[in-house]
């Protein structure tokens, strides 16, 4: 015990002394932003099932018929390139609220499932169609960049982003007369990945097929970088 104390004191020593250190060295923080900008590539139907039944087996049962009456309807409409994906399954008691009382009546099942294919898919109205013909379901059409897209283009905008960093220290260096400067330390900034809902506009044509707009989106990647002298 009076050894693990010792150690924790040296520990927290050396750590003050390392940051006064830090503190002490001349230091200029520069931040690099690097941005490309790409068409929308994925395309994502989300389908949310709810059913409500006395009996948790019955919920479930009707909810599993959904799931399977939807995967029978995409493929006899023969629809090519596409993922059926089911997740956030889940059976709660279906309680109700009335006159600040409360009663449980039965089960409520929940089941959200995602239809994933590409943005330029020829097939989508008859995924929409599937939709339609498979039961009582809604659905919500969304566009986005698939995650293929983004590794692709990874390196490429950390590259760019480093060397954005690296011409606006070397600015600074020049204009304030500031000679070697090196590199002390690099930061990324963490990745943000938003919900794949991208200003898509749908409409419906009198032939039944969609017409699609969708912006470009854009990808970043920013790093902030310190350098000594």
């Amino acid at each position: 015990m009076k050894r693990f104390l010792i150690f924790s004191l040296a520990m927290v020593m050396a750590t003050s002394i390392f940051a006064q250190q830090v503190q002490q060295i001349p230091l200029i923080e520069v931040e690099g932003f690097a941005e490309r900008k790409t068409a929308p590539d994925e395309a994502i139907f989300m389908i949310s099932l709810e059913e409500k039944a006395m009996k948790v087996n019955d919920a479930v049962n009707v909810l599993n018929k959904k799931t399977q009456n939807l995967s029978d309807a995409l493929k006899k409409g023969r629809i090519k390139d596409y993922k059926l994906v089911a997740d956030n399954y889940a059976v709660d008691v279906n309680r109700i609220y009335r006159s600040g009382s409360q009663k449980d009546s039965g089960y409520v099942a929940r089941q959200s499932l995602r239809i994933v294919t590409s943005a330029t898919n020829e097939d989508l109205h008859k995924i929409a169609d599937a939709i339609q013909g498979a039961g009582d379901m809604s659905y919500n059409l969304s566009f986005g960049i698939s995650e293929a897209t983004r590794k692709s283009l990874e390196n490429t905008l950390l590259t760019e982003a480093l060397k954005d960093a690296e011409a606006r220290a070397n600015l600074i260096g020049s204009t304030l007369n500031l000679k070697g400067l090196r590199v002390f330390n690099v930061t990324l900034e963490q990745n943000f990945r938003p919900v794949p809902m991208y200003n898509a506009k749908v409409a419906m044509a009198e032939s039944a097929d969609m017409l699609i707009e969708t912006d470009e989106q854009s990808l970043t990647k920013r790093v902030f970088v310190k350098y000594t002298y």
